[in-house]
């Protein structure tokens, strides 16, 4: 199912967020001021998202996505990759059980070229487990980046076909990594940074953003309270005026 582009079509602005996407910053901050090395860090925020799954289920949230590899952190050194890799294989071991339980859905997005076979199987297993579910659907950005997704998405729109040059918005969006859910309403990044970095470049166009000094392993519950309620704070017009909108309204 392709969701109409925020660019094209003004979509309801619900109380609580359909979809909410979050950059998962700070954990190596996090353990580096407690004197931890920066893995613990990571342990602790795979904690932290346990919990925000079960927040945003029970708010009603429908889409929750959450970067949790980008395509640049290949920069960073081997050995902590490799352990991100490791903890990643632990979480979906532990996890995935829980979350079918619960009537959630997982689904990894990314290029997942790059990791190694047990992976990709275990990511491959996990999704099809849960793919019935519909309470809540977790998409787990992994190896992403939104430029890569945008060239994806150009070339398999092209090789469909092929020869031609006239395509729509929504016929290149059909084929981006996340054609299956709307639009973010509520973007969050923890840990002081203000930027999107490579994040759903083209999903974003109109997404509400929420910046928070507090770093992703302290992100508690009551931390995504007050995200949620800056966005309803927020007038969404999608390029009309706010007249038009109280118009709408009556």
């Amino acid at each position: 199912m392709t969701h109409t582009s925020s660019t094209i079509e003004a979509p309801q602005a619900p109380a609580v967020p359909r979809h909410i996407a979050i950059i998962m910053d700070g954990n190596g901050r996090w353990a580096t001021k407690r004197f931890l090395p920066r893995m613990a860090g990571h342990v602790k925020g795979v904690e932290a998202v346990r919990g925000i799954v079960e927040a945003c289920a029970l708010r009603g949230v429908e889409y929750l996505t959450l970067f949790a590899f980008s395509s640049e952190n290949w920069r960073r050194p081997e050995e902590e990759v490799s352990l991100l890799m490791r903890l990643f294989v632990t979480a979906l071991e532990r996890e995935v059980s829980k979350m079918h339980a619960n009537d959630i859905r997982l689904r990894v997005v990314g290029d997942l070229s790059r990791f190694d076979q047990k992976l990709q199987d275990m990511i491959a297993a996990a999704e099809r487990k849960t793919a019935a579910n519909t309470r809540l659907t977790v998409s787990i950005c992994a190896n992403y980046g939104g430029r890569w997704d945008i060239m994806q998405a150009v070339r398999k729109m092209m090789a469909q076909r092929p020869g031609e040059h006239d395509f729509t918005e929504a016929e290149l969006a059909e084929h981006l990594a996340m054609a299956y859910a709307p639009e973010p309403d509520l973007f969050i990044r923890t840990g002081g940074e203000e930027r999107i970095s490579n994040f759903l470049l083209w999903q974003m166009a109109y997404t509400e953003l929420y910046f928070t000094q507090t770093y992703w392993p302290d992100f508690t519950l009551e931390s995504l309270d007050q995200a949620i309620a800056s966005y309803q704070e927020r007038e969404r017009r999608f390029g009309r005026t706010s007249a038009q909108l109280l118009e709408q309204v009556g």
